[in-house]
């Protein structure tokens, strides 16, 4: 008797361990990021997910393109660095399956202008050097922002997709010269300006709220950064628990005690 009874509690507690291994299981999701913010915050919310059986897995990018091809390759699950006009200028060129989570949006990066010669856009000389991205999102961006500075005139001043060719003035005959976004920083002694995003000029220990001679208004701005995904993989339960795990008061405050208008909530 004694025995039976012995043989019987080992297999409930067999059950019960097994039980318990069960509900610990993690569901692994793998999500691309750029270093500053994207990853800062992503790792801010990994307890949280934690709880709710999300394994949050960070995959840090410099560049702009990789994250939505290993997205698309089904090596990574998500990603979280771009804002709608990147995305639609990237889905347009390359053909991608990549589209943005609904309702996911984050935070906003306010563009700057930084120079190392300058204090002012006022003391830019004639034939000046100005650096901008070369990717077209983000360059229609540099020059809409020189454009409200009357450095330049566009044909459509609203148009956030202009390019060089609709440059209509220049009364300095700035040269403008596109470098790739993460190089922006490093060309910082070679030029007289450069336009730079604002997760680059983070990493680069710029402080925009400070260093920036003149910055876009964050609060009115279509570039909020937000998570995409495959669409084959956009309504998954785990990021649908990601979105809202970035979408509570404690990361509102996360954003702005940390980076303290260099990065605004969106949400």
């Amino acid at each position: 008797m004694l025995l039976s009874f012995r043989r019987a509690y080992f297999v409930v507690a067999l059950a019960i361990t097994g039980f318990g291994a069960a509900a610990q299981a993690q569901e692994a999701l793998r999500v691309a990021a750029s270093p500053v913010p994207h990853a800062e915050i992503l790792e801010f919310i990994r307890p949280q997910l934690k709880a709710q059986g999300v394994d949050l897995q960070v995959k840090v990018f410099s560049d702009y393109v990789q994250p939505n091809l290993a997205v698309s390759d089904k090596q990574l699950d998500a990603n979280f660095f771009q804002n709608r006009p990147y995305l639609e200028s990237f889905t347009k060129d390359r053909k991608s399956d990549i589209v943005e989570v609904p309702n996911s949006d984050v935070h906003i990066e306010p563009f700057g202008a930084y120079s190392q010669k300058i204090r002012k856009a006022s003391e830019l000389r004639e034939s000046a050097i100005i650096a901008i991205p070369s990717d077209p999102s983000n360059s229609g961006r540099a020059l809409t922002l020189l454009a409200k500075q009357g450095l330049i005139k566009l044909k459509d001043p609203s148009n956030i997709k202009s390019t060089a060719r609709d440059i209509v003035a220049n009364p300095k005959k700035l040269v403008i010269r596109e470098l790739e976004s993460a190089q922006l920083p490093r060309a910082l002694p070679d030029v007289d300006l450069a336009l730079i995003n604002t997760n680059y000029a983070l990493e680069a220990k710029l402080d925009p709220a400070k260093d920036a001679l003149f910055i876009e208004d964050g609060r009115k701005s279509p570039y909020a950064n937000f998570i995409a995904s495959r669409k084959d993989n956009v309504s998954s339960p785990a990021i649908a628990k990601l979105v809202a795990a970035l979408h509570t008061a404690e990361v509102r405050k996360f954003i702005q005690d940390k980076y303290k208008g260099a990065v605004i909530p969106a949400f």
